[in-house]
């Protein structure tokens, strides 16, 4: 019975990571900007070196791949991927808007969450901060309900 236990418990933590996996990250700003404003969500920008950058790698892995962002996020944000890798393949048309955002937010490293609102103005930025998903979440909702 305890073995069956341990497997159901399993079984509902592995569901719990695919579900979060499952999140809508977009890469067209245009169609966030957009989904946010009709939803009245808020945007988060997520500027990252998603194959190279450790920071970012880190967040990935430890915040945004979790079950606590990825219920927050599907209530409350629009995801937008917005990527400078070194060795995955990437559209002139998204490495050329990704350029652009970057330099209009003024990003110098990654990551760099960007936070609009649901018009998108900005509200604030944020990186990798330690301590998990549910520390990060909490961070996240003082920056945008202050």
């Amino acid at each position: 019975m305890n073995r069956f236990f341990a497997l159901l418990v399993f079984a509902f933590l592995s569901l719990g990571a695919v579900h979060a996996a499952e999140l809508d990250w977009m890469t067209d700003y245009k169609a966030a900007e957009q989904k946010a404003a009709a939803e009245q969500k808020t945007l988060l920008l997520n500027f990252t070196g998603s194959d190279w950058c450790g920071w970012c790698i880190r967040l990935d892995k430890e915040v945004f791949s979790q079950p606590e962002f990825a219920a927050y996020a599907k209530e409350k944000l629009v995801l937008v991927k917005l990527d400078f890798p070194r060795n995955k393949p990437q559209s002139a048309a998204e490495k050329k808007q990704n350029q652009e955002l970057a330099a209009k937010y003024r990003v110098r490293g990654y990551p760099t969450i960007m936070v609009l609102d649901s018009q998108g103005r900005r509200v604030g930025e944020m990186g990798y901060e330690k301590g998990g998903a549910e520390k990060w979440v909490q961070s996240l909702d003082k920056l945008i309900t202050k």
